[in-house]
């Protein structure tokens, strides 16, 4: 019983790594479009700051889950997650966060709490690197 549960698992396992890889390269894709597309269009070959930033947060969009993949990768070999990873994706993550954030709309409260959200996170990242030990979860 206990194999069959291990195999359903493995089974899942790489049915999310093939839905995150295809989501992966239709991601790529779209943002090539886009980016062609932005840069076509009036006036040719140049980008309004909001633009820059749809294509920058789009761009992370895309690593976030080339760091996701890493981690579905990872569990399937080793069937542990490694914390460094989860750390290096959430930080991708806060980093699109603040780039595409409108701060005009945002409370001073929010704005803090994004910034400790940053330093937690830089620092836990730093702390698992100088380790050097490999931690999982």
């Amino acid at each position: 019983m206990l194999n069959l549960f291990k195999r359903f698992e493995q089974a899942m396992i790489i049915v999310l790594a093939v839905m995150m890889a295809v989501v992966v390269v239709f991601s790529t894709v779209d943002l090539g479009k886009t980016i062609v597309q932005k840069l076509i269009d009036a006036p040719f070959m140049l980008l309004a700051v909001e633009e820059l930033l749809d294509i920058f947060g789009f761009f992370l969009i895309v690593l976030i889950g080339l760091e996701l993949l890493k981690i579905i990768k990872s569990y399937a070999m080793d069937n542990v997650v490694h914390v460094h990873v989860v750390l290096t994706v959430a930080m991708i993550a806060i980093a699109r966060k603040v780039i595409i954030l409108d701060v005009s709309k945002l409370s001073a409260t929010s704005m803090l709490g994004i910034g400790a959200i940053i330093v937690a996170l830089s620092v836990a990242h730093y702390a698992f690197r100088a380790d050097g030990s490999s931690h999982k979860i």
